[in-house]
């Protein structure tokens, strides 16, 4: 984007939607922060909102001529959010009501995708009468247990031994943040991510970034304050790879009908056959901190970071997308 021939008048009184209720409200802070200050620094005229500690009421009052979403997880990632902004008739930034409600629930995106043969970890939902021996016996020692619907790694579990009742215990552990809980197949590889910008037959992806955590452990921790976890990007890999893990996440993306921009998480497994991706989740409203991926991915492509927060708000849309 040129910024020079950019009008910030254009795009008129702006909101930025950060806090919130989630278990991820201290990174939506950090986010919305970094939205807001990037606005503004380009004569925006851009003012915080969070829906945590003000009123619908005090939305509409607001009478925003465009949001920017950078609420994280439940209640800002899930539709219920854009089903407020719909009625209000207030374009916002991301994916529609219906696909946010989808992506956010890794247990229906995997059905989604799986009926599409795209390929994800294999998976079973798992229930407080389930016999976790069958689960092991279907899916291998080797298992993620995770909450359907949270993110940032929040509930999540990596069970490895089955010598004490671990693989309960993870099940506890993330019904503690959501009722449906998942067990999948643990996918031993290198881990990617690809952001994506736009929607339909336009949409684009970035460079992919493979991400290196210590102890191969991208938790909570090291994602957004660790300072030990290595981004390549462009990840090192063959670009005839690249280019098809680009095209099977823009596939996953739109067959879930997201719009404006997202990022899909990639395992990339090595076995005789190759390498191959599989692919976890798509999250429809991503991180906007400093150690961030789609701001990142943006960089390598020649966008900085005000001009990734201009074009995503740019789009800002109503509607919802199927």
């Amino acid at each position: 984007m040129n910024h020079r021939a950019f009008e910030p008048k254009s795009l008129g009184r702006v909101g930025v939607l950060f806090g919130g209720r989630s278990a991820e409200r201290e990174v939506s802070i950090m986010s919305g922060t970094g939205v807001l200050q990037a606005l503004r620094g380009r004569g925006v005229d851009a003012h915080p909102f969070d829906p945590a500690t003000q009123s619908l009421a005090e939305l509409e009052a607001a009478r925003f001529d465009r949001v920017f979403i950078a609420l994280h997880g439940r209640f800002g990632e899930d539709g219920t959010i854009q089903g407020v902004l719909e009625t209000l008739r207030v374009p916002y930034t991301g994916s529609g009501v219906q696909a946010s409600s989808i992506a956010i629930d890794k247990l229906i995106t995997k059905k989604l995708w799986a009926a599409e043969e795209i390929p994800t970890p294999a998976w079973r939902e798992l229930h407080a009468h389930t016999d976790f021996r069958q689960i092991v016996a279907e899916l291998g020692d080797a298992l993620i247990v995770k909450p359907a619907r949270e993110g940032s790694t929040i509930g999540i579990t990596k069970v490895t031994s089955h010598d004490r009742n671990e693989l309960a215990a993870a099940f506890e552990t993330a019904l503690a943040h959501d009722d449906v809980v998942i067990a999948e197949e643990l996918i031993v590889g290198r881990e990617l991510t690809c952001a994506i910008l736009g929607q339909g037959a336009t949409a684009r992806a970035l460079p992919l970034i493979e991400i290196r955590a210590p102890g191969a452990n991208y938790d909570y921790q090291n994602k957004y304050f660790s300072d030990e976890t290595q981004y390549l990007c462009p990840a090192p890999v063959d670009d005839w790879l690249a280019r098809d893990v680009q095209q099977l996440c823009l596939r996953a993306y739109r067959q879930l009908g997201a719009r404006g921009w997202g990022r899909i998480d990639v395992m990339l497994h090595s076995d005789p056959r190759g390498d191959r991706p599989y692919l976890l989740e798509l999250n429809t409203s991503p991180g906007m901190t400093s150690h961030s991926l789609v701001p990142m991915a943006a960089k390598a492509d020649g966008i900085d970071y005000a001009d990734l927060v201009i074009e995503i708000l740019t789009h800002a849309a109503l509607g919802v997308r199927s």
